[in-house]
């Protein structure tokens, strides 16, 4: 016996104890955290700022003393040896060497290269620097995205919630109209808009069951999560809002802070350095140049002799396009267009973010009066409900009234969950705009 319903209560022990490991608690500040560990996207943009920040290192580096090695082996056709000829007889002069190596060592240092050199290494840093503010501002992108979805599906869970409560409601008022109807005080067809009610009522819960379930998906696809992990919400609506400054203030700290703002400014500056690097080719390039030779043999001693010998050179190597149809002007046409494009889209870029921080600004304000208007009507419709609810029971009021007040309480409470949900993705979306 003891075996028996031992047995089951371990099963079903270890079954809930699965269940409560397989449940996560989870605040907002967790799935951030979690979706910025786990975002290919964000990884794929840190790749981005890894290859800008090479990219960089490699121009800067091309400014300094280049070393290079180069050798060779080559084996001739066979000649005769060098000789001449005279009334004593044949001279040797030198043998034939067919076996030729070669080893040389290059120094190369840019000395003047129309500061060709140095503005590639400013565009290059300026635009890696660039590269590390669209870095920020895709984490910023995905950090209100997963929020958004965070706090949708704590909205679907308290409407569910509401739902669930509405239902129990119906029921009750189901059973109050069965009974009052045994006594005679209400009709068949008053029970019957009752159960209606219900029917639709149930409806609606099994839709608020199907979009729980729905933004729990989304928000484990935007956490990068296998999409059936389940989890609980703890974090909470607010409705008193995080204190932000006067509006001038806001605009100022986004158009001071907002990553896209400071990226497209170094992009202008990239631009404006690329008018620079155009007008290079108006300049000579000037090179000291020094090469240290070991060859055998070695074509400057002679006679040529089968063994290795070092020499060395240094001189300085000067270019300059003396004439090229124009193309220096052409391509410095084409970097002038270029900045203007770029500083045409800075200035519509700073007239949008004014325009993003105003609407958010102004958002948040309204859905804080909401809150409070919202409450004031569930109040209200909690109250009339109860009232209602008790003159009915008491067969003092109407079947009507009494399902006028479930439906208004149902949309009070809705009301207030929408206006709580739009106040957290308002200051979400606030924080967001003055690149906090």
């Amino acid at each position: 016996m003891k075996t028996r319903y031992f047995l089951p209560l371990l099963v079903s022990g270890l079954f809930h104890t699965t269940l409560g490991q397989m449940t996560q608690r989870m605040t907002v500040e967790d799935a951030v955290r979690i979706g910025l560990e786990k975002s290919k996207a964000i990884h794929a943009s840190m790749m981005k700022v890894q290859y800008a920040d090479a990219h960089s290192s490699e121009m800067d580096a091309l400014r300094w003393p280049t070393l290079k090695f180069a050798g060779s082996y080559a084996r001739l056709s066979t000649i005769p040896d060098a000789e001449v000829v005279t009334q004593f007889g044949t001279i040797r002069l030198f043998p034939a060497v067919l076996n030729n190596y070669n080893f040389r060592l290059t120094l190369q240092q840019p000395l003047f290269t129309g500061f060709r050199l140095e503005r590639n290494a400013d565009i290059a840093g300026l635009n890696a620097q660039a590269t590390q503010k669209e870095f920020e501002k895709d984490r910023s992108e995905l950090i209100w995205n997963i929020k958004s979805a965070y706090w949708n599906l704590a909205k679907a869970i308290e409407l569910k919630k509401v739902v669930d409560d509405n239902v129990g409601q119906i029921k009750a008022h189901v059973r109050d109209a069965e009974n009052l109807q045994k006594q005679g005080l209400v009709t068949s067809n008053d029970v019957l808009k009752i159960k209606v009610q219900l029917s639709e009522a149930i409806l609606r819960q099994i839709d608020m069951k199907n979009n729980v379930e729905l933004g729990r998906i989304s928000l484990n696809s935007t956490l990068g999560l296998p999409l059936e992990t389940q989890f609980e919400l703890e974090s909470v609506m607010q409705r008193e809002p995080k204190k932000f400054g006067e509006l001038n203030a806001l605009l100022q700290q986004a158009l001071e802070k907002r990553p896209e703002i400071q990226s497209t400014g170094l992009r202008v500056k990239a631009s404006d350095a690329a008018v620079s690097l155009a007008q290079s080719n108006w300049w000579p390039q000037v090179y000291l140049v020094g090469n240290y030779l070991t060859a055998r043999p070695n074509q400057r001693f002679f006679p040529i002799e089968d063994s290795f010998k070092d020499t060395w050179d240094v001189g300085v190597s000067v270019s300059f396009d003396i004439w090229n149809w124009g193309s220096t002007v052409h391509q410095t046409d084409q970097a002038t267009a270029q900045l203007m494009q770029t500083q045409d889209a800075f200035a519509q870029l700073r007239d949008a973010v004014a325009l993003d921080v105003t609407r958010n600004y102004l958002n948040l304000g309204r859905a804080r009066e909401r809150i409070g208007v919202a409450e004031d009507g569930v109040r209200q419709a909690e109250e009339n409900y109860k009232v209602t609810s008790a003159k009915f029971k008491q067969g003092l009021g109407t079947n009507s009234d009494l399902l006028d007040a479930e439906v208004a309480l149902l949309q009070a409470r809705t009301n207030y969950t929408q206006a709580l949900v739009d106040f957290s993705l308002a200051e979400a979306s606030l924080e967001e705009a003055i690149g906090e």
